[in-house]
């Protein structure tokens, strides 16, 4: 038996940055202390959710995979608790800007640094203006304690994605997020959209899916958002084993016998049973496929 203990995570964020990392920081450390061994932040912790307006001076936030400030300290402070942290950052590469997530093994080395394939562009969620679309491609990360696939966001309402991880070998899918009130539109909540749509991924691939949301009202100068939170694990058939809230900082967890799941996968059959030869409209934008 191969038992692995996951947690997700959910907080409100100020402009403190020294204060929302430390608000991190303890989260992860209660996590810890509550036996997690993966523990996931949201996504784009550092800061508020910048994406709301288009401000060329929000550019300056970015910085530089490589001796980040904040991947340094969740270097160390995986190191030394001995846990796997997926970090959500604002990466500058030369003259490109990615929303990016570094994972961070349990003894503090980075693995590799994934890049959101997917991004959103809408009221509220001006992602484009600040983001190229990642070219890293979806991928899986063997750490100490399980092989796990990361996406970001807006990737999580993509089945392709996950299923591309799990045919990596991934064992557990982790989505940090930002998430909440739709500018444009008071009465729409798509919370349980959100959640239901996750739930699938992890049914459809029979792997163990994270997600990690923030909470809070965050206004700009052209809107406002309130972020619904409701943070969640889903268990290998897409079932709710813990879900948080929408407004209180919270530390979740859960258990999972990869070796059982494992052979639970292997049995449904759902691997064994793909046709890709078939799947070639994937590969369109219309469905259509053209010799």
């Amino acid at each position: 038996m191969r038992t692995v203990t996951v947690a997700a995570t959910q907080m409100a964020c100020t402009w403190d940055r020294a204060a929302n990392v430390e608000r991190a920081e303890a989260l992860v450390r209660e996590a810890a202390g509550r036996g997690a061994q993966i523990v996931l932040l949201q996504e784009l912790f550092e800061t508020p959710y910048f994406c709301k307006d288009q401000k060329p001076e929000l550019f300056d936030l970015a910085a530089p995979a490589e001796d980040h400030p904040v991947l340094a300290r969740m270097s160390a402070l995986a190191a030394e608790l001995g846990v796997v942290l997926p970090v959500s950052f604002f990466e500058r590469a030369n003259t490109a800007f990615y929303n990016s997530l570094a994972v961070i093994d349990a003894d503090g080395r980075v693995l590799g640094v994934y890049r959101k394939s997917h991004i959103p562009d809408g009221p509220g969620y001006q992602e484009k203006y600040y983001f190229s679309p990642g070219d890293t491609g979806f991928q899986v990360y063997k750490t100490r304690y399980a092989t796990i696939g990361t996406a970001i966001c807006w990737d999580q309402w993509f089945p392709e994605g996950a299923r591309i991880m799990a045919l990596k070998g991934a064992e557990l899918l982790f989505y940090p997020t930002a998430i909440g009130s739709e500018p444009q539109d008071a009465s729409l909540d798509s919370r349980d959209h959100w959640t239901r749509v996750m739930q699938g991924h992890a049914g459809a691939n029979l792997v163990p899916l994270i997600a990690s949301n923030r909470v809070g009202r965050e206004d700009a100068e052209s809107c406002g958002i309130t972020f619904y939170g409701s943070s969640f694990i889903a268990g290998p058939t897409g079932e709710l084993v813990a879900q948080a809230d929408r407004e209180s900082q919270t530390v979740l967890t859960a258990s999972f016998d990869l070796d059982a799941v494992a052979r639970q996968r292997a049995a449904w059959g759902v691997f064994r049973d793909r046709r890709p030869e078939f799947y070639g409209p994937l590969l369109t934008l219309d469905g259509q496929t053209r010799r």
